[in-house]
């Protein structure tokens, strides 16, 4: 016979009234302007802000692993004499992102009442931490503090620039990437993201882009784009007319970065729910996950007509692709629907790969097709698969994003090569960007041990 009483039933009973207590502070959105922290604290309405506010920190930490995630894909995509010059490029991005999206780029991008164009909200972060209202983000209410957002907000900024990292890898001068770098992310990428998120022309006209698939993605494929035009193809690439293969080192340590960037994809997504509402934040992962794998699956299959073989880079390729196809409408396109968004980005990033080759533009790890024709192609879906958005509507933000940020892009780093140079000479390219830029290489050991197996082998003969 089983006890009346367990620790298993009073567990039980404990979660239950704790649930009872808690869901109707879930469910509370205050309006009251409190005297001090102390009665704040002391609402109905501060539980639900604790979850919503930890939600948005953790989905700001998983966007910030991204990081970790692009810098190990650009690595293993490339040429292993460039692998310190890419790791250097992303740790630079990250931290001058952060810090000039906190001197002047997050209010840039959200402004407060503007024309809808341009406007600045002052320089810094904004109000005072002992303000109990005033910290709380205007926009959202009592869901997060105003820290809380720009936290998440600054790890959005910094990966448009990092997503131009991989496009311009194995030629660009360091010094010149870096000034468009912090240009990008300081004034381009805060002005054009302000239209949509921080309630400009874009956004009163109906564009939808939940989490980024042009306000993001979008930008870093234009900028990226852009910047590959100026700088010309790496040496050897494009040989009296054909496409030479140049293969990354290192396949393995993409694939760490594809599914770390995959991880972290639940919180850019999911964060920007901008809430930890339980329905929307798990649909928002589904719809993720969903497009992801189908993504992936269309560019191994499309890969394997196209090329006649089964291309590993593809299909990781493929999972990014279906990322950032779903970006823009994870939280009103339906499940399945997901699937045929992220099936097709995957479809669409293997043509647009081979295309860009045709045309000579060359970009080491694709990301122009990943993040830029699969972020427009994302975008679009949120009006054929949604009634969120209208297609007319969508197709003129698309053409504003780009068309500013590509024109932005070809003016700064034009006028950077014309001051400075943007390309580093054949024989620092020839030799690799680790050794001419950073006076060591990636792999020290490795060249050690092929140096000593070669003596060895000397000797033998």
């Amino acid at each position: 016979m089983k006890p009346f009483f367990s620790l298993k039933t009073a567990c039980n009973t404990g979660f239950a009234l704790a649930l009872m207590l808690l869901i109707p502070a879930l469910t509370f959105a205050s309006e009251t302007a409190y005297e001090s922290m102390e009665a704040f604290r002391s609402s109905a309405g501060y539980a639900a802000f604790v979850i919503d506010n930890l939600w948005i920190l953790l989905a700001a930490a998983m966007v910030f692993i991204m990081h970790l995630g692009f810098a190990t894909v650009e690595s293993g995509f490339t040429q292993s004499k460039n692998s310190i010059n890419v790791i250097y490029k992303n740790v630079f991005i990250l931290c001058t992102g952060i810090l000039t999206y906190g001197v002047i780029g997050f209010q840039l991008m959200y402004p407060g009442d503007f024309n809808g164009f341009l406007g600045l909200g002052g320089l810094g972060i904004g109000f005072d931490s002992a303000d109990p209202v005033g910290m709380l983000t205007p926009a959202y209410g009592e869901q997060m503090t105003i820290y809380s957002d720009f936290i998440f907000q600054a790890m959005f900024a910094a990966t448009a620039a990092t997503i131009v990292s991989g496009c311009v890898t194995g030629r660009v001068k360091l010094s010149a990437f870096m000034i468009f770098g912090a240009l990008l992310v300081a004034f381009c990428y805060p002005i054009t993201g302000s239209w949509v998120w921080g309630g400009g022309w874009l956004d009163n006209l109906g564009f939808y882009d939940f989490a980024g698939s042009t306000l993001v993605h979008g930008v870093g494929g234009a900028a990226g784009l852009a910047c590959v035009i100026i700088l010309g193809p790496r040496m050897g690439k494009y040989i009296k007319g054909k496409t030479q293969t140049i293969p990354g080192h290192s396949v393995p340590l993409a694939t760490v970065g594809v599914f770390l960037l995959w991880f972290g994809w639940f919180g850019f997504n999911g964060g920007s729910v901008l809430s930890a509402n339980p329905a929307e934040v798990s649909y928002v992962f589904v719809t993720t996950a969903i497009a992801a794998a189908a993504g992936a699956l269309a560019a191994m299959l499309t890969a394997r007509v196209a090329l006649k073989k089964l291309d590993a880079s593809m299909a990781l390729n493929g999972i990014l692709a279906g990322l950032v196809g779903i970006t823009a409408g994870a939280d009103v396109i339906s499940p399945l629907a997901a699937g045929f968004v992220g099936a097709i980005a995957g479809t669409i990033v293997v043509g647009a790969i081979l295309m860009f080759d045709k045309l000579q533009i060359d970009d080491p790890v694709g990301a122009i097709s990943v993040h830029g024709v699969c972020g427009i192609w994302g975008t679009l879906a949120v009006a054929l698969f949604s009634p969120a958005a209208t297609l007319g509507v969508q197709l003129l933000g698309i053409l504003a994003i780009f068309g500013t940020t590509f024109l932005f892009s070809l003016g700064v780093f034009g006028a950077i090569k014309a001051v400075m140079g943007v390309r580093v000479s054949e024989d620092y390219e020839k030799l690799g960007l680790d050794l001419s830029e950073h006076g060591v290489g990636a792999y020290p050991n490795f060249a050690l041990i092929d140096s000593t197996l070669s003596a060895a082998g000397s000797e033998a003969k």
